[in-house]
């Protein structure tokens, strides 16, 4: 199945040109000629690697890449005709994958995407805990077999918490690395998730997954 890539670019001979580029080389590609459309399009998931513009009418570039690292760690290549250090580490403390300057060659483009795309493989893979099961390459999630349905948040929680199974991970950390950097909420955001994933987990299985650590945070462990 060929990679799914965003193409989030307001000029739209560079997003064309890109486009036939990707589509030569087996790439399905979807265009966004606007900040707040792409983001839209970004949130439902549905894209393997997103090519994000700086300069964007309704809603810059930087804003965008924020907005979708609360609830998505989608490969980001930041495109954009800025060539300043502090532009460059602005983006890439926004949680961009990659950095890419216009004029850029083809070449170059295509190998970044292919570096971000096999870095994201590898990430892939298999979590469990106590016959539950978390597999990241195709999103899903089951316990002795049996599919349960998580929204993207309860995922990537989840998820977070089986990748640190035994660890104790505070609520902090949960709300840097799940919900993002800039995430203004509450730490109680985190309680409330857990809930939800304790009872469509630990009490629809009657398993104790998810520990409570008193004033710290959560932990999976097995069951004994």
């Amino acid at each position: 199945m060929s990679s799914k890539i965003l193409i989030i670019e307001d000029e739209e001979k560079i997003a064309r040109f890109v486009e036939l580029e990707l589509g030569y080389e087996g790439y399905t590609t979807t265009k966004a000629f606007d900040g707040r459309t792409g983001l839209e399009l970004a949130e439902t998931g549905e894209f393997d690697l997103v090519l994000l513009d700086v300069m964007l009418p309704q809603l810059s570039g930087m804003e965008v890449l924020r907005r979708i690292r609360r609830t998505s760690s989608v490969p980001i290549i930041m495109l954009t005709a800025r060539d300043s250090v502090m532009d460059k580490v602005s983006g890439l403390d926004s949680g961009a994958s990659d950095y890419i300057t216009k004029p850029f060659a083809i070449e170059e483009l295509l190998a970044r995407i292919r570096t971000a795309l096999r870095k994201t493989k590898q990430e892939d893979g298999v979590l469990s805990a106590s016959g539950l099961l978390l597999d990241t390459g195709r999103h899903t999630v089951t316990m002795m077999g049996k599919p349960i349905e998580l929204t993207k948040r309860e995922f990537d929680l989840l998820h977070y918490l089986l990748k640190n199974k035994g660890l104790v991970v505070s609520r902090e950390a949960l709300l840097e690395h799940v919900w993002g950097f800039d995430f203004a909420g509450e730490t109680n955001a985190v309680d409330v998730y857990v809930r939800f994933l304790r009872g469509k987990i630990d009490e629809m299985f009657d398993i104790k997954l998810i520990h409570t650590v008193r004033g710290v945070g959560y932990v999976i462990k097995d069951e004994k």
